[in-house]
């Protein structure tokens, strides 16, 4: 979810009063969500502060994920929720069919002590017990270009909290959902939550970054083979293709994606080079590797980043 202000947009021409409604509050469109006068502007951390740097356009995970919204219609929605489908006096979704999505489905989490409690995943919502005992719903969304919001939901007290903000995940809206709940239950806070979920998030970051410092070659670096022996286009029947080229002031330029986005290659050693990453799953440097054969010329190269289900390999095609 991407927090919004007051909303998307106003009315256009044909629009409908329930669709200027929507608009105007929650809607899971892009375009409305940009239009708006009045709405949240994502921020990361860059230099060491808060900068809104990025716009992201969520439209290709729409609606499982990328929509904007309000506090209040948020608060609406945990309601009907929390009421088993009704909202108003009005019953608006099949109990029995709500409740099913609340139930475990799979093991998530499994526990790592004989003593520990297990985590579910039902339809759509991580599904756990607490302390009390008491059914607990909550989910996270998060976009690394600037959106983390949560959503907490104990049923049996019919209480929830939704927590939206305009920065790239670091903890914040987890920790003071947590917390919020442990006052509601315990009358004070019961552990440095803002503290724990930082660590758990950093060390998610940590995860993702190459295990190699390809900020600066290694002591005794092969040296690179002429330029032609990687220049090309490759091919992925997942990822689609990858085009090895020159840049305008020399160096190898490697462009990926359907927008062809192009990322400058810098040599780390021998057939070895590293590219910076970019966009919602960067992860500062990581490694693309070329393996040449007997002609001198690459057959085939892989890329560090995308490669972490083994997916990343492409094909010389030309």
């Amino acid at each position: 979810m991407s927090p919004s202000g007051r909303g998307p947009g106003g009315p256009r021409p044909g629009d409908t009063p329930d669709a200027d409604r929507v608009r105007r509050g929650t809607t899971s469109r892009f375009a409305d969500y940009d239009r708006a006068a009045d709405k949240a502007v994502t921020h990361v951390r860059a230099d060491g502060r808060w900068q809104a740097k990025y716009t992201r356009d969520p439209d290709a995970q729409s609606p499982g994920g990328g929509a904007s919204s309000t506090v209040r219609d948020m608060a609406r929605w945990m309601s009907l929720q929390l009421a088993n489908g009704e909202a108003g006096g009005r019953r608006l979704i099949d109990a029995a069919a709500l409740e099913r999505t609340h139930l475990p489905q799979i093991v998530s989490a499994p526990p790592r002590v004989p003593a520990g409690r297990a985590g579910f995943y039902g339809l759509g919502w991580n599904v756990g017990y607490d302390d009390h005992g008491w059914l607990r719903l909550s989910h996270s969304g998060g976009f690394a270009l600037g959106a983390a919001t949560t959503v907490t939901l104990l049923p049996s007290e019919r209480l929830g909290i939704v927590v939206l903000t305009n920065g790239e995940p670091v903890g914040a809206a987890e920790a003071v959902a947590a917390t919020f709940l442990d006052v509601a239950q315990d009358g004070g806070a019961t552990v440095d939550w803002l503290g724990l979920f930082g660590e758990v998030f950093a060390e998610a970051a940590r995860s993702d970054r190459s295990k190699t410092d390809y900020s600066r070659p290694p002591a005794g670096a092969a040296p690179a083979r002429p330029d032609r022996a990687y220049t090309g286009t490759y091919a992925n029947d997942f990822y689609g293709p990858l085009t090895v080229g020159l840049g305008g002031g020399g160096g190898l330029v490697m462009r990926l994606g359907p927008a062809g986005m192009r990322f400058p290659l810098r040599h780390h050693d021998g057939d070895v080079f590293a590219y910076r990453t970019a966009g919602e799953n960067a992860a500062g440097l990581s490694g693309v590797t070329f393996t040449v054969g007997p002609a001198g010329t690459a057959a085939r190269v892989t890329v560090e980043n995308l490669d972490r289900t083994g997916l990343g390999t492409f094909t010389r095609a030309s």
